[in-house]
């Protein structure tokens, strides 16, 4: 093993052990005990002076500007019928498009935006979220699942929820939660001990709490679930641990399981012939990340990740259905209506789980109800989203060999080269993080006809291994060599990032944005023609939509690991992002972890 791939796995395995600790509970204490033995106060020995006790601060004062419950009517509207008044599904609304219709957020004002407010999240690790605003309130969740609700125009806290988490979490990459979700008056929380929850959107009183999984098998819930209907529809992490893959519904009154669809098929069902030998038991495909409704065509589009053991296929031989795939879901019953599978018998990690969006493609005077995406594997795709058929994926990314080219109908043809194996010389572009990474969105400006891409740019070495599987261990069957970790002889990094613009109706590149560091933070587009972002460096980034010239940029501090959101309120437009970094999984992409860990949110407001 070289050196490159002994400091990977001793890292890795520091990073699970981290990931097995218990979330810190900082907070705002409620003094609940000072000990009689410390009459005398000594600020070096606080620590030791206050017990902290409270974990859930809930309201009874009256808040919101009196808009209502959410209905399902609001949620089926698009952003733009809201004039962007609030947030209120993580993609903005179901297209999952991330476009705010603001106008006023413009590159011809942009200057003008200035800081207002800002909020910790008194917790390490990844600070993911993309906050909700409604009714003149923010709902922000962070790393280990703290729940807060805020004045949206203030930052002054009106209720906290502190989820505590069991001492053995089993999770891969970070603490992260990407975000709540919102109906009626309830706020809904996924968690990292594979749990969802629902809460009182003006009280922050818990209303019901139901056991997705039982966590210590190697499950996890990090991603916002997607309201649909009645249901709250969500998937579990876990693809490193073995397990298989799954989403569920929940009814959103009772918290009562309505249906389950299993993301590899059992014996007999179909796909199983897709597993070699009883492979299928430790599949994999875990459905990590929120998926996207047509009300039209009624269905739910839900992605998959990679099966399991990563690096080695050979005890999985096949195309290994339903991973790495995008899945059609009937949300009435939870059955498949069609799939279309990305990678075939992955080898790499190249997770299908990267954001998807819902735009209509015009080819030849004909409209096409498409999906799109850039998936992590560096190809952008285009799919009909009525039937599943291909309709063509062009690569979005500097770097990409791990394929020379896509057959017809959709299948890469693999470079042999870039096959795993026990004495890896290859660099496999791009390496497990992508392209752009699942843990990410981007956004779609449909006036534009231009989709905006967070990219990594970080190739490995795929070493192959052995695997063996204990339920709720890592399950591997190799590992990635980082080999993009040092400068060359002239000081730049061989790992580095861009903000892609694609122009989704031909796969072209319509411009980049290239920055030093690896692209980690999800991207937010407005109607006025800006493209809002963050780098690992620390800064928030403002691009000019048609051409990606930087036109606003402010130091953060941390890493920006979030999803940027705007909202307007009397008038005045707002932009959120936050900041906080994971710098085990940063280090790994190539990128700067000199900065410290810790979160906090940023709001800026238009100065009129």
């Amino acid at each position: 093993m070289s050196n490159y791939g002994k400091i990977f796995f001793i890292v890795l395995y520091a990073l699970f052990a981290y990931s097995c600790t218990p979330a810190e509970q900082e907070a705002n204490p409620t003094l609940s005990e000072i000990p009689e033995s410390a009459p005398t106060f000594n600020a070096d020995d606080v620590g030791e002076a206050l017990e902290i006790t409270t974990t859930h601060w809930t309201n009874e004062r009256p808040i919101g500007d009196g808009e209502g419950p959410v209905t399902d009517e609001m949620l089926l509207e698009p952003q733009s019928a809201a004039a962007g008044r609030n947030w209120i599904q993580f993609g903005g609304d179901y297209s999952n498009n991330r476009h705010s219709p603001i106008e006023q957020l413009s590159v011809e004002n942009v200057d003008n935006l200035k800081f207002e407010w800002g909020f910790p999240s008194g917790t390490l690790g990844q600070f993911s979220v993309s906050p909700l605003v409604y009714d003149g309130i923010m709902y922000v969740t962070t790393s280990y699942n703290r729940l807060m609700a805020l004045d949206a125009r203030t930052g002054q806290m009106y209720w906290r929820y502190d989820h505590q988490q069991p001492e053995d979490l089993r999770l891969c990459c970070g603490p992260a939660n990407r975000g709540a979700s919102i109906h009626g008056d309830k706020i809904f929380m996924a968690t990292l001990d594979s749990r969802i929850m629902a809460f009182d959107r003006f009280s922050g009183e818990k209303l019901w709490d139901s056991e997705i999984i039982e966590y210590f098998r190697g499950f996890s819930a990090t991603s916002a679930p997607l309201i649909v209907k009645d249901l709250a529809i969500i998937g579990v992490g876990g693809g490193e641990f073995g397990i298989r893959g799954f989403f569920d519904a929940y009814n959103i009154n009772t918290g009562e399981r309505v249906w389950r669809h299993y993301t590899v098929p059992a014996e007999g069902e179909p796909g199983y012939e897709t597993w070699s030998g009883n492979s299928y038991e430790t599949g994999g495909a875990p459905a990590w990340t929120i998926g996207t409704y047509d009300a039209e065509l009624n269905l739910v589009y839900w992605t998959t990740g990679n099966p399991s053991p990563d690096w080695n296929g050979d005890a999985r031989l096949g195309d290994n259905l339903f991973s790495d795939s995008v899945l059609a879901i009937n949300p009435d019953t939870g059955e498949r209506v069609w799939y279309y599978q990305f990678t075939p018998h992955d080898v790499w990690d190249y997770d299908g789980n990267s954001h998807l969006f819902q735009a209509d493609i015009v080819e030849d005077g004909e409209t096409t109800k498409a999906l799109v995406q850039a998936n992590r594997n560096g190809f952008f795709y285009a799919i009909n989203r009525t039937n599943g058929e291909f309709i063509r994926a062009t690569s979005y990314m500097e770097q990409l060999n791990w394929a020379d080219s896509m057959e017809p109908n959709g299948r890469p043809v693999v470079n042999p080269d870039a096959m795993p194996n026990e004495e890896p010389t290859f660099r496999v572009c791009p390496g497990i993080f992508g392209g752009m990474n699942g843990a990410v969105s981007g956004s779609l400006n449909p006036e534009l006809g231009l989709a905006f891409i967070p990219v990594i740019e970080s190739c490995q070495l795929m070493q192959k291994g052995i695997s063996m599987h204990v339920e709720g261990q890592l399950f591997f069957g190799g590992l990635p060599i980082p080999v993009d970790l040092e400068p060359d002889e002239d000081g730049n990094w061989a790992a580095y990032g861009h903000i892609s613009a694609v122009d989704y109706s031909t796969g072209d590149i319509a411009w980049r944005y290239h920055d030093p560091q690896p692209m980690m933070a999800g991207t937010l587009s407005t109607a006025g023609g800006l493209v809002f972002t963050g780098s690992q460096t620390g800064h928030a980034i403002g691009l000019d939509a048609e051409t990606g010239e930087v036109v606003w940029r402010k130091r953060l501090g941390g890493g920006v690991r979030s999803q940027p959101i705007a909202y307007e309120l009397d008038g005045e437009a707002y932009v959120a992002i936050a900041s906080g970094n994971f710098q085990s999984i940063a280090g790994l992409a190539g990128g700067d972890v000199s900065i410290p860990e810790g979160g906090q949110l940023y709001v800026f407001k238009l100065d009129n």
